[in-house]
């Protein structure tokens, strides 16, 4: 061992300086810094909230959006409130009709579910927020887009069972 190295493992204690350090890729550890000297004003000044609050100071998805603004905070329980709605929307549609070709079929299905996991992922990054507000909208846009698809699902079979005679007929309208 030469002077200026010391062994790994040497004094490896709760309080010894190493407890800050990584190993590099050739074995050597490096200095990590510390949460305090962050050298970017905006994330220090940052407020990591582990539980829900209930305040207009939050950031959804985008730093700056809609920050203390009261106007700018209806918008993103309005737009969180319509993602939730769209992608249980999105769940029933579109239905592929037959004699469709199955690669226009099959691409039309997987581009409804990419949009609607987009979604379904920007809904879940804004409900991270912790802000009880954004949680809300969220678990309300589920229930009236989960509403909005039953409710059209009933209606169909209400009118197919009415337009049915009674002995299992469709009548000729």
């Amino acid at each position: 061992m030469t002077s200026g190295t010391r062994p790994i493992f040497s004094s490896f204690s709760p309080t010894s300086p190493w407890i800050s350090q990584k190993m590099s890729r050739d074995g050597m550890y490096m200095p990590m810094p510390n949460s305090g000297s962050m050298s970017n004003d905006s994330m220090e000044s940052m407020d990591m909230h582990m539980s829900f609050y209930w305040d207009k100071g939050v950031t959804v998805l985008f730093p700056g959006w809609p920050e203390n603004n009261s106007g700018m905070y209806v918008l993103a329980l309005f737009f969180v409130l319509l993602l939730g709605t769209a992608i249980e929307v999105l769940s029933m549609l579109p239905v592929v009709k037959p004699g469709t070709r199955p690669i226009l079929g099959a691409f039309t299905q997987a581009s409804a579910y990419t949009v609607r996991m987009c979604f379904a992922y920007m809904v879940m990054l804004s409900v991270m927020s912790y802000n009880l507000g954004i949680f809300i909208a969220a678990i309300a846009g589920h229930a009236i887009g989960f509403f909005v698809v039953k409710f059209h699902a009933l209606a169909k079979e209400t009118e197919q069972q009415q337009s049915m005679s009674p002995n299992g007929i469709p009548s000729k309208i």
